[in-house]
């Protein structure tokens, strides 16, 4: 059977997962298989400028911290009604999206960030956060919570180049950067149209990008909690 995304037959992905957060501790960067689309992740300042770097992407387009549930739980401030929608578009629709919100910038958890980091990973009171996008993703994000390291990234390909679902479409100059690399094949979610995660401000529900599988989170949204995403 071949290995997909959801799916990474062969691969043992807490495995994968510790081998990846070694490398960020120790500085480097990551190209890992999300359900959405490749990433590429880093830690440390260092990391985080090659990032910039290679994908020539400007600072003014933050990063994204590649977290959980617990992690968004002890960040992100969130009503009562935004906690329920986080958790039940996880545990009951199964689906990847990002939340934007309001974040607790005092948070032991972000103690090990470096400044420069935080700066270019959040946008004044927000903090963008990807959530439920693979096993991989999910088994890095549960590793990340336990020894309070934070990771942040953003989508393996150079700016304005669209999404990549597999290895072979990254560009080389982005795959020459990376310290380690995980391949399980193709994404789940590949689509034409070149869409990675949606992204939803939980301040008021408005949409900021309608990644892939919005059409399902709306849905979902609407008829499980009544809430409208905003366009």
């Amino acid at each position: 059977m071949q290995a997909t995304t959801d799916n990474p037959v062969g691969h043992d992905v807490q495995a994968e997962a510790a081998a990846v957060l070694d490398v960020l501790n120790g500085g480097g960067i990551a190209i890992i298989p999300l359900n959405v689309a490749y990433a590429i992740v880093g830690r440390t300042e260092a990391a985080i400028r090659r990032i910039f770097a290679v994908k020539q992407r400007s600072f003014d387009k933050p990063s994204g911290m590649f977290g959980g549930a617990l992690a968004s739980a002890d960040l992100h401030i969130l009503d009562e009604q935004g906690q329920s929608l986080r958790s039940a578009l996880i545990d009951e629709a199964d689906l990847p999206f990002s939340i934007v919100a309001e974040y607790r910038k005092n948070h032991p958890f972000l103690q090990s960030v470096a400044p420069f980091v935080l700066e270019t990973s959040t946008k004044g009171a927000t903090m963008d956060m990807l959530l439920n996008a693979g096993p991989l993703h999910n088994a890095l994000a549960t590793l990340s919570h336990e020894q309070a390291t934070p990771v942040f990234g953003s989508s393996a390909n150079q700016s304005l180049s669209g999404s990549k679902y597999c290895i072979a479409d990254i560009e080389q100059a982005v795959l020459d950067s990376a310290d380690i690399i995980i391949d399980h094949g193709t994404c789940r979610d590949a689509n034409a149209q070149g869409l990675s995660s949606t992204i939803i401000d939980f301040r008021d529900y408005s949409v900021v990008r309608a990644g892939c599988r919005f059409d399902e989170i709306a849905d979902f949204a609407e008829t499980r909690f009544g809430i409208t995403l905003r366009g």
